[in-house]
């Protein structure tokens, strides 16, 4: 794989002001050569009291050579790793970044600073008292740091970063995230954050613009959530996918009154097209159903992993925002069902769907393959729903992209079947749902005949467009088209055949 952080070699120059004999001269020779400010200089070498003082550190190693030539009285050299991020802002928001010192400061910089960092050599001098040397009693050797290797394909990252600028750009949105995860391991190939900003030059980045929100952000999911209701009501064997309802317009609960997102007359409908057709009138009656069991609607929301922590290795992981089945109201049942009042991250979503893709097993999701040579453990995974449930999902989201009705199909691919479903999600403010500001997502599975890929894109306040069938969903396409060309996965869907001239 290509390196994403690297250590290049650098030359700190410092100085012994009581052995530097013409503070003015090296000031100025540091100054010409270097580029430092020599009037900041000239005072610390100035100063007899003082034993060490830094020109600078970690100089481009040529520069530091000529400065040598020069042999200034007092000036010393010695070598220093300076860490660099040779593919810019690729894969930064996950990176992260180290300071001078080369401590990880941010991401898997700092979670993994121990393992990257060695242990730097020492020497035991024996000094005059003058401070000249006379003798070295004792040298320790340094240990070199281990070397990590990521999941992330840089090709597959810097597409789909990418893809997003472009969709943040194109809706003027404050900010998206999106990720690509092989559903059978759970290996993170692709984690992309908008806007991006480059590693190199992390300190002049606002720390709001450094934040992995694909790991650290809370957002409520709109739709997206809705399978967690139907893969319930299915595993508890209440329902199949033919399961026909008779559903009004609108539906009371408690003290609201909850209407589909699109007016339509009473109509019959199927559990799979309550799904194809993001019904909240559908996933309600089939969430008032679920509370029944035993299990009832929480203890799926639990199972499918929200409300705590994936476990993937990355520093400062959100667990969402999930409240305890005790503290429901009568009117909670018409609102988390749908994705509303609770919040999760962007990379649980992806990994229910993962665990749906990967039939019905949830693995947990991993940024770090191994370490040195020694492979990350990630278990055998979680079994969420059975194999007939998970399979009967994935029939129901092929819907959402290619049936009549549904609301995802600017998310197909040509030659692929394509499993997925859009979220539309209005922002909470002031104790109501905001009627101007959106969160619009899509999770997607390719190939859906036999998965490999699960795409997850989210996009903040979106403007001119709010719905993620139309915000997300082609931006999902345009990653997963990418990914599959890229790892040369085989088309499971015949094209439309070409029409006759």
């Amino acid at each position: 794989g290509e390196p994403l952080a690297i250590g290049e070699q650098a030359t700190t120059v410092f100085a012994d002001p009581r052995q530097v004999k013409d503070p003015r001269a090296v000031a100025i020779a540091a100054a010409k050569i270097l580029g430092v400010d020599a009037n900041e200089l000239y005072p610390k070498l100035a100063e007899a009291s003082r034993r060490f003082v830094y020109v600078q550190r970690k100089a481009d190693p040529e520069q530091a050579a000529a400065l040598r030539a020069q042999n200034l009285a007092g000036v010393g050299f010695y070598s220093e790793e300076r860490r660099t991020y040779p593919q810019r802002g690729v894969a930064a928001h996950v990176l992260g970044f180290a300071g001078v010192d080369n401590d990880g400061l941010d991401g898997l910089e700092k979670a993994l600073d121990r393992k990257l960092v060695g242990k730097p050599g020492s020497q035991t001098i024996v000094r005059d008292p003058v401070g000249r040397a006379i003798d070295v009693v004792e040298v320790k050797p340094e240990r070199q740091g281990n070397d990590v290797f990521l999941t992330l394909d840089h090709r597959l990252q810097a597409n789909a970063e990418e893809v997003l600028r472009t969709t943040v750009n194109r809706w003027n949105a404050l900010s998206g995230h999106a990720i690509v995860l092989e559903p059978q391991t759970g290996r993170v190939l692709a984690m992309a954050v908008a806007p991006a900003f480059d590693a190199n030059r992390f300190g002049s980045v606002p720390p709001e613009h450094r934040k992995n929100r694909a790991v650290t952000d809370v957002y409520e999911p709109g739709s997206t959530f809705k399978i967690v209701t139907v893969a319930g009501a299915l595993s508890e064997q209440l329902v199949t996918p033919r399961t026909r309802f008779k559903l009004a317009p609108s539906i009371t609960v408690a003290d609201r009154e909850i209407n589909e997102h699109e007016s339509r007359p009473t109509q019959r409908m199927s559990v799979a097209e309550i799904l194809s057709q993001s019904s909240n009138v559908g996933t309600i009656t089939l969430a008032q159903k679920l509370t029944k069991t035993k299990v009832g609607v929480a203890g799926w929301i639990r199972r499918f992993g929200f409300g705590k922590p994936t476990g993937v290795d990355f520093p400062g992981e959100a667990p969402g925002i999930v409240v305890p089945p005790e503290e429901w109201s009568g009117s909670t049942i018409g609102n988390v069902p749908l994705g509303q009042g609770i919040g999760v991250t962007g990379l649980q979503m992806a990994a229910a769907y993962g665990a749906v893709a990967n039939h019905g097993v949830l693995r947990r999701p991993h940024l770090v393959e191994r370490i040195g040579g020694a492979r990350t453990r990630i278990g055998s995974g979680r079994r969420v729903v059975s194999r007939r449930v998970a399979s009967q999902l994935m029939t129901m989201l092929r819907d959402v992209v290619s049936a009549e009705g549904g609301t995802g199909s600017l998310a197909a691919i040509p030659g692929y079947t394509v499993a997925g479903k859009t979220g539309t999600a209005a922002k909470p403010e002031r104790g109501r749902y905001s009627t101007s500001r959106y969160v619009a997502s899509f999770v997607g599975i390719v190939p859906a005949k036999e998965p490999r890929l699960v795409v997850l894109v989210s996009v903040d306040e979106p403007k001119g467009a709010i719905w993620g069938g139309v915000v997300a969903a082609p931006a999902f396409a345009q990653i997963a088209s990418f990914g599959l060309q890229y790892l040369e996965i085989a088309p499971d869907a015949p094209l439309d055949p070409a029409p006759n001239p």
